[in-house]
């Protein structure tokens, strides 16, 4: 049996039709997952601990980190802020110009 690593796998199958296009589509989320995840290494701090700075449980913290889950809802701007201070930082959101859309005007809210 061979074993291969997330890339080779994700690799793989990103070559079926469809599977692409889905995978794309969920880049936004992706990086919103992984700034979560690094903010929180950053700041030294176990779910367990930014959990309980939130007043909720682990799990609720391990669902935010991994996008929601099987019952796969989006957080509030309020559970983002209060994940962003209890890993020691300030909930920032950009919307940004598509590429090739001619401008690169940032758009900060």
């Amino acid at each position: 049996m061979s074993k291969y690593s997330h890339e080779q796998l994700v690799k793989t199958a990103l070559r079926k039709p469809g599977v692409k296009k889905e995978y794309d589509a969920m880049d936004e989320e992706f990086r919103l997952l992984d700034e979560m995840l690094k903010a929180r290494l950053k700041a030294g701090k176990t779910q367990g601990a930014v959990a309980k700075i939130m007043k909720t449980t682990t799990s609720v913290v391990g669902r935010l980190e991994t996008g929601g889950g099987q019952h796969k809802h989006s957080p509030t701007i309020e559970t983002l802020r209060r994940y962003a201070r209890a890993v020691d930082c300030e909930l920032e959101i950009k919307l940004h110009a598509k590429s090739g859309s001619g401008k690169n005007k940032k758009v900060e809210v």
